[in-house]
């Protein structure tokens, strides 16, 4: 891969990981209320959920997605009813184990793996990376350089984004400014929807 490429595809693995989107407010979230170390299976689950999804889509799932508009419904549709569902939990998950409902739970692996699926911003990610960094007759080299890249980065946000999380935990001591936070991060979890169904 020439240089200018390559230092392409960095720029855009950096704008499309650490920019905000349903994967950075999830993480974010599960910071401010489970902590790095029990959030570190939704965390891997994003890394490796997005690196199967790239390499599905370079594997000619793209091509898939362009002939077949009914799919790109159905996903939208399983889409903005999970990312629904996700909000809801994030905005009634809360700190304090002394409530008589049960502890809330971080995401697991598979189901941070799976969302990569139906999240609109990791599939457009994925996608435009294929199409824009994977030069035709090169792919052999192209390929697993930008899914090195890729999921490099991708770990890198991951992290940053729920040490984010962690470090807004003494700020959210309180739960009245946790119950808050949780309900700002569903509401933009609500409002990122919005560009997929449109």
């Amino acid at each position: 891969m020439p240089l200018n490429e390559y230092w392409a595809l960095v720029t855009f693995a950096f704008v499309m990981a650490f920019t905000p989107g349903p994967n950075n407010i999830m993480l974010a979230a599960s910071g401010v209320n489970f902590g790095l170390a029990r959030s570190t299976a939704h965390m891997t689950g994003v890394v490796i959920g997005f690196a199967i999804l790239v390499a599905a889509c370079a594997a000619g799932l793209g091509l898939v997605f362009a002939a077949l508009p009914s799919l790109q419904l159905a996903l939208k549709i399983a889409g903005a009813l999970y990312m629904l569902w996700l909000a809801y939990k994030v905005a009634t998950a809360h700190q304090s184990e002394a409530e008589d409902a049960p502890p809330p739970k971080p995401l697991t692996f598979f189901q941070a793996a799976l969302f990569q699926w139906i999240n609109p911003k990791g599939l457009i990610a994925a996608l435009s990376a294929v199409a824009i960094y994977v030069r035709p007759g090169y792919e052999r080299q192209d390929v697993p350089n930008m899914l090195a890249i890729l999921t490099v980065v991708t770990l890198l946000s991951a992290v940053t984004w729920t040490a984010f999380g962690v470090g807004l935990r003494r700020l959210l001591r309180d739960p009245a400014h946790a119950r808050i936070f949780n309900i700002a991060m569903a509401v933009l979890l609500v409002a990122s929807i919005v560009p997929m169904v449109m």
